[in-house]
This record gives structure tokens, C-alpha cells and sequence, in this order.
């Protein structure tokens, strides 16, 4: 938790005390006070204290130890797609999935100065966001743990010649001047948030609403493993509306999907298809049913 940069240890340390106060209340985030994760976790549960986390394995970790209720983290972006790792933590942390959020992505130039400058500091999905404004204005993009530790750090550098990229909230927290609002390369950037907790949702809590189911399964290695394995989804009329690869290991002989499905166990359909999906499958496990944060389809 010190590895925070010095403007922000304070309010992390405010923050810590307040859900040490209450545990059961927390619900933990990956970054420093004013990043788009606290953000969300404000919007998403107001009800509850945040606490800030320095990597998304210590946001896990907290509710696993006990430390906060609740988890939440960053999953998908519109524009730059899955965050990085996080198909592979999610599974590790023996968590469950209970909810998710949608929150727009507002990005803005900050620094102590008014230019020009060098470099801007932010997280690797920031700049990704943000990489045809930078590449304009010959600003360097360098990167950081996240966007409003970036903010903290430009702070705390007191050079001129470098800014950062994070939320405008991150600037009124950290003494920034916002050089410019909205430097995102697109005005549609959506990011989704999964909410995690120890327990999984009881059905009943879902009863009467549109609800998600997300899954993993490993494939077996034979011929048309994918194909027989997905069938069962096709002919049951489950709406799959999310399903990626990633490979587990250095055999490469065999590779792991990240699924999502509308519905949930207790539906014969999604039953039927979760049965044959995990007949074809060497493991399928579910990582949580919740409530859609939106509409699909």
C-alpha cells in the first residue's frame, strides 16, 4: 500500500481507516484516489467505503482476506479491449462475480504547467485511449500503475515539462491544472466493471431480472473440440455475447475461452448448454450470475 506516490498517501491512508472501520462496507479498486475505478466503485456502490488498492491483485486479495465486501475491477474497454491479465486473476481468486457497471471514459491533460511538454504518465489502457492526440502534439506516452497515480506522480515530480493523462477529479485531488478535457481519441469508450465478492449470488436474488452468467472452460485437444463444445448453446437458444482465447501454460496444446451468456443455471436452456459445453470440455467452471449493468442484444 506505500507504494502509492507521497500526494496520494494520504487519502489512501484516510480511505484504509474508514474501511478497517468496517470491513464488511469496503469495497476495494486497483489505483489511487480519483482513478476511473474509484470512480466506479462511488457510482456503482454508493453505499459502500472504497478502498484503495495498488494492484488488482491486492483488490482481490482484500476480499479474499477479509479486508472489504466487495471488489470491484476493470474487465473490457470499447476502444482497447480486455485489461490485461485479468482473465487470468479473475479464475485464480476464487471470487464470484455479482454485478457489473458500465461507466463512460473521460480522459483530460493535466499537469503543474502549461506546456509544452515531453511525456505524459498513465495507465498502459489510457494511453492506448488517448494515442492519436498524443502522437499529434509529439508527447511521449510513458506508463504507469494507473491513471490517477500517474496524476500523483506528475505532482509529486514537480517537472513542468511532463503531465498525465487521468481523470479530471485526479487534478482537483493533486493541485493539476486540466490542460484539456476529453483527449480520448473517441467519444465512445466505454469501460465495464465486474463486481466480486467471496459468495456467489443466491438465484433467488435474481429472480425477475435480466441476468448474465460469465464462464471458463478448456476445450479438450481433438478436432472441432470449439465447435461441439459451443453447439449445445446454438440449439438451446442461448445468447452467448462474449467469448475469447487465452493460452494457460507453455504446451500451447490446448486453450482456455472466457465466456459470457444471458441467462442463468436454473434456466433448462442455459442447463442444457452449460452440460454439453462442459461434456467437450477438459474444466468448466462459472465465475458468477449477475444482473445485466445494460441491455443486450
Amino acid at each position: 500500500m506505500r507504494s502509492f506516490p507521497g500526494p496520494a498517501l494520504e487519502i489512501v491512508d484516510r480511505m484504509r481507516a474508514a474501511a478497517a472501520a468496517e470491513p464488511a462496507r469496503a469495497i476495494a479498486f486497483q489505483g489511487s484516489p480519483g482513478a476511473n475505478s474509484h470512480r466506479a466503485a462511488t457510482e456503482a456502490r454508493p453505499d459502500m467505503l472504497p478502498l484503495p488498492c495498488f494492484s488488482f491483485e491486492d483488490a482481490l486479495e482484500a476480499v479474499k482476506d477479509g479486508r472489504a465486501g466487495h471488489a470491484i475491477i476493470p474487465i473490457e474497454n470499447s476502444q482497447h479491449g480486455r485489461v490485461a491479465d485479468i482473465h487470468f486473476l479473475l479464475p485464480e481468486s476464487g471470487l464470484s462475480i455479482v454485478g457489473e457497471y458500465f461507466i463512460p471514459i473521460h480522459h483530460a491533460l493535466m499537469a503543474l504547467g502549461p506546456g509544452p511538454f515531453e511525456a505524459a504518465y498513465s495507465h498502459p489502457q489510457a494511453l492506448g485511449q488517448s494515442r492519436h492526440y498524443l502522437r499529434a502534439r509529439g508527447i511521449v506516452p510513458l506508463s504507469h500503475a494507473d491513471t490517477a497515480g500517474a496524476a500523483a506522480y506528475v505532482a509529486e515530480r514537480g517537472d513542468p515539462t511532463v503531465a498525465a493523462i487521468a481523470p479530471a477529479l485526479a487534478a482537483e485531488l493533486y493541485g493539476l491544472t486540466v490542460i484539456e478535457h476529453n483527449v480520448e481519441d473517441s467519444a465512445d469508450n466505454m469501460t465495464r466493471f465486474v463486481i466480486l465478492a467471496k459468495d456467489a449470488l443466491a438465484p433467488g436474488a435474481l429472480a425477475g431480472q435480466a441476468v448474465m452468467t460469465t464462464f471458463i472452460f478448456e476445450v479438450k485437444n481433438i478436432p472441432a473440440a470449439l465447435y461441439k463444445a459451443l453447439g449445445g448453446f446454438a440449439t438451446n437458444g442461448v445468447n452467448m455475447t462474449k467469448l475469447e482465447s487465452y493460452q494457460q501454460g507453455t504446451s500451447f496444446a490446448a486453450t482456455t475461452f472466457y465466456a459470457d451468456i444471458i441467462g442463468a443455471p436454473g434456466d433448462p436452456a442455459v442447463d442444457r448448454a452449460l452440460e454439453e459445453c462442459a461434456f467437450h470440455s477438459k474444466e468448466l467452471r462459472i465465475l458468477g450470475s449477475y444482473a445485466q449493468g445494460r441491455a443486450r442484444g
